[in-house]
């Protein structure tokens, strides 16, 4: 196999093709690029490049090492002018630029900048360290050592510790196209599931007869209680395989995501800050509820922020709340015959109507932010008789000493 190549030897033409890249590439040119891999036949590397099996697990906000190592068959090789390179797998062809590395010379791209370095421990040591994890930090990682003519890559995944969480809107169910759907999840405080997720969610319990979007384009549903409604009782199309007992995870396959409409399936991890569920002096209407919030130092919750607090910071409330959406809800982690059933979990009333439907509050508040009404005090509406002949006006709510 021939290649036509210019006057340049593979030293000069490496490093004018490594300036390019690090120095005059925009942040943003290598995003979504399609990845092409050329191979010559009867060629083999001496590059060999090793990775972790299986995934490492992180959480939100959490710091976590990639591994990855490289070694030379051939001992003549050195480490010097060795270009190391890590990126997101996006798309099964699709890759995003996360860190590039020659000798001295280190650049991270996009989200990743101040936050991606090289570990550095020995010749020969790839491993890359990520600090302050997100959520859109999950996926698969490939690292690619490259010297002159010569590469080998290894792929790593990064997964994390959470909860998944199936999500509808105000309108109904069944309303979401593909993009509607994550951008129904960030609004939550989450992402798409992943199969794998929503699969590892299913054999933890989750059982939901509603289909939704993955973050792979595909829709499916987890049905632990087999049911005629919820796909009949075979577990035909369940990529659980679960059979009559255990059900599985429902599959429709890949849909047209910007015609077909479907629920979403959203998935949360670690909480940076705390929710904790506000009482009022008396039951108030949606309206009140960032009030109430705020005269705390938070924010009303958002229902991926619920979810989060009661799979990992195990809240347990059996009173409903108004969350930002305009939904209420309350986390069981314990369950009680009064507290909705025998399973755990958190439990939806729905979208109630924001005027005349009365609860408290589930409130977040971020770490730092000091609570500006601890002890004694509470809130309402003041003047005149409180709520019986004050005020219900949102507008004249205040705090109050209780």
């Amino acid at each position: 196999m021939v290649c036509a190549r210019a006057a340049l030897g593979p030293g000069a033409l490496w490093a004018a093709a490594w300036g390019v890249l690090l120095l005059t590439a925009p942040a943003g040119a290598q995003r979504g690029r399609k990845k092409v891999v050329h191979v010559l036949e009867g060629e083999s590397g001496s590059v060999v490049v090793q990775t972790a099996p299986g995934q490492v697990v992180s959480h939100r906000g959490g710091t976590i090492v990639l591994p990855c190592r490289y070694h030379y068959e051939a001992a003549a090789h050195g480490h010097d002018g060795v270009r190391l390179k890590w990126t997101k797998v996006v798309d099964p062809l699709a890759f995003t630029d996360v860190f590039v590395a020659l000798g001295p010379q280190h650049r991270a791209f996009g989200s990743y900048r101040g936050r991606a370095e090289l570990q550095g421990d020995g010749p020969g040591d790839a491993s890359l360290v990520l600090r302050n994890v997100t959520l859109q930090d999950y996926g698969r990682y490939e690292c690619e050592v490259t010297n002159e003519l010569e590469d080998d890559a290894g792929m790593v995944k990064l997964d994390l510790e959470g909860v998944v969480f199936p999500y509808h809107p105000r309108g109904g169910r069944y309303k979401l196209t593909f993009a509607e759907a994550q951008r129904a999840c960030a609004e939550q405080d989450g992402i798409l599931a992943s199969a794998e997720q929503l699969h590892a969610a299913w054999r933890d319990g989750l059982d939901w007869c509603n289909a939704g979007w993955l973050r792979d384009g595909s829709v499916q549903y987890p049905v632990n209680r087999p049911r005629e409604p919820c796909g009949g009782l075979g577990g035909t199309g369940s990529a659980g395989g679960g059979g009559d007992a255990n059900g599985g995870v429902r599959n429709y396959g890949y849909r047209h995501n910007a015609e077909e409409r479907y629920d979403a399936f959203c998935f949360t991890s670690n909480l940076p800050g705390r929710v904790f569920f506000l009482k009022p002096l008396r039951p108030v209407p949606f309206s009140g509820a960032a009030r109430a919030c705020a005269a705390r130092g938070a924010a009303v919750a958002k229902v991926g922020q619920l979810f989060a607090a009661w799979k990992l910071q195990l809240l347990d409330r059996c009173t409903a709340g108004w969350l930002a959406d305009g939904s209420a809800r309350y986390p069981i982690v314990n369950p009680r015959a009064r507290c909705g059933g025998r399973r755990p979990g958190v439990r939806s009333l729905g979208f109630p109507d924001a005027t005349r439907r009365l609860f408290g509050v589930y409130c977040y508040r971020a770490p730092g932010a000091p609570d500006p009404a601890p002890g004694g005090w509470g809130w309402g509406w003041a003047g005149g008789g409180g709520w019986a002949g004050g005020a219900r006006d949102p507008a004249a709510w205040t705090p109050l000493r209780v």
